[in-house]
């Protein structure tokens, strides 16, 4: 998956906590996001700044479940990056893991392309 198309299935997801994400997708919104609110702090545009941040809310929260989600863990664990420099290591270290191969509990592999979804 590529940058562009990371940051549009992201978008299109925006409120999708289900499925997966694998770590390309997660790791390119990431990079959009740092980029886009460096930009917008840097030259001053602080409220549009804000606003960008409480838009990109959910789907931040949604990638990163869907992506706890492709290393078969269950996404309410992205509250332990709540846990203050952990926390934070913790949800690093997992986001760098590859996706378990194959089907899991919470769908097809996204790099395996369109299979049928575990259990089917």
């Amino acid at each position: 998956m590529d940058f562009k198309q990371a940051i549009q299935h992201v978008l299109q997801n925006y409120a999708n906590f289900e499925g997966r994400a694998c770590r390309s997708e997660y790791w390119y919104w990431v990079l959009a996001m740092i980029i886009a609110e460096v930009i917008l702090y840097a030259i001053g545009l602080r409220f549009l700044y804000t606003l960008f941040a409480l838009a990109t809310i959910v789907p931040s929260i949604a990638v990163a479940v869907r992506r706890l989600h492709d290393i078969d863990k269950i996404g309410w664990l992205v509250l332990i990056g709540l846990i203050p420099f952990v926390g934070w290591l913790v949800i690093i270290y997992w986001a760098v893991q590859p996706g378990t191969s194959g089907p899991n509990q919470y769908g097809h592999d996204p790099l395996a392309g369109a299979e049928a979804p575990a259990g089917n």
